[in-house]
């Protein structure tokens, strides 16, 4: 099969690797038909995320067709169309007992990509295939359905869900990139009364306000001045961080209420001040979190009702053996103006289109 190879730090190659094969009677073995590219492989692609050892294909995300399954496999067969979940989960340890799948102890947690051969290939084995994959409607695309692989559900349990986003909130969201949009999208679910959206460029955050923000402004020009403004000097109910820098957490600990939350999703490379002498008598909650997957199913429902804007979130087409030129264009937002890239694998290879956001 073909795959896309991380080499190490700023080396990857799209090259021939032997066929999967079933190792636990628990794996299944899956044809990717639709996978994506997410933050999280840029930072391995940059050498910052260590554990990756070169040699190990790229991808957590993907929808595909089951092939083969072991003998154990009892919720999918061969035929199925199914969407494969970022996180594995043994479902038998103490965490996957209490849906807390990121943290599983027998094997699983966040190891597609990561620890074992990822979804940037034609095919792929799936550990715990039970656990680990959802059956598809034949009323969801594959194209949208990819997206609660990951992003859909780290949003909404790490965002919304953690953040606590109650009905009337004053939601405050950091980074309009694809993980802020749907977080965005996440808040929304729960009837906010406000959702205010920071990012220094100016498409995303016209992209923001297709999600459902209510304002939208530069993190450059006195954002507190903007929130306290909008709450009468309180500060947010909500704070969902969606960057993953210093200087953005920093910023969000200063967005919040006395009492309210800050809900950290972004990925951080850097040590980041925690201000405890102006925080600690505020009462604030902060919570940081890697994606259980959990709320998949449930996802996957509110998209099947059109509920989740998941369509407008992509931006950019590739055939799977395009995925090079799709990671060139993922990188580059300020000039690509990408969100989200989708990988088909198709006999040729589709060109490069822009997507129904046209941003």
């Amino acid at each position: 099969m073909k795959a896309l190879v991380y080499h190490g730090a700023g080396r990857s190659a799209w090259e021939d690797r032997p066929d999967p094969a079933l190792q636990e009677p628990t794996d299944a073995i899956v044809r990717v038909g639709t996978t994506t590219i997410c933050g999280t492989d840029l930072h391995i692609l940059g050498g910052d995320v260590p554990e990756v050892q070169p040699g190990t294909v790229l991808g957590h995300e993907a929808v595909g067709e089951v092939m083969e399954t072991g003998s154990a496999v009892r919720s999918v067969r061969p035929g199925d169309r199914v969407l494969m979940s970022c996180v594995s989960a043994c479902g038998r340890c103490r965490f996957c007992r209490e849906s807390a799948y990121g943290q599983c102890l027998g094997g699983g947690g966040w190891i597609l990509g990561h620890l074992i051969d990822g979804t940037q290939a034609e095919y792929v084995r799936v550990p715990f295939a039970d656990m680990s994959t959802h059956l598809l409607p034949g009323t969801v695309s594959s194209e949208e359905a990819v997206l609660l692989s990951d992003i859909f559900p780290t949003s909404y349990e790490v965002g919304a869900l953690n953040g606590a986003v109650r009905p009337g909130d004053t939601v405050v969201v950091v980074g309009a990139g694809p993980i802020g949009l749907t977080a965005v999208a996440s808040a929304m679910l729960f009837s906010p009364g406000r959702v205010i959206v920071l990012d220094p460029a100016a498409p995303r955050l016209e992209a923001a306000k297709r999600f459902g923000a209510d304002v939208i402004g530069d993190p450059a020009e006195d954002p507190e001045a903007l929130v306290g403004d909008l709450t009468g000097g309180l500060g947010a109910d909500t704070v969902i961080e969606a960057v993953g820098l210093p200087e953005t957490f920093e910023l969000c600990t200063r967005l919040v209420r006395p009492g309210g939350r800050v809900a950290n999703i972004g990925v951080h490379g850097k040590p980041a001040t925690l201000n405890l002498q102006d925080l600690w008598g505020k009462n604030v909650t902060i919570t940081t979190g890697l994606v259980d997957s959990y709320s998949t199913p449930r996802l996957l429902q509110l998209l099947a009702a059109g509920r989740l804007p998941a369509g407008d979130l992509l931006t950019h087409r590739f055939g799977l053996d395009q995925v090079e030129e799709a990671y060139r264009v993922f990188s580059s937002p300020a000039t690509t103006a990408a969100l989200k890239v989708i990988l088909n694998a198709e006999p040729e290879g589709s060109r490069e289109v822009v997507g129904p956001t046209d941003v």
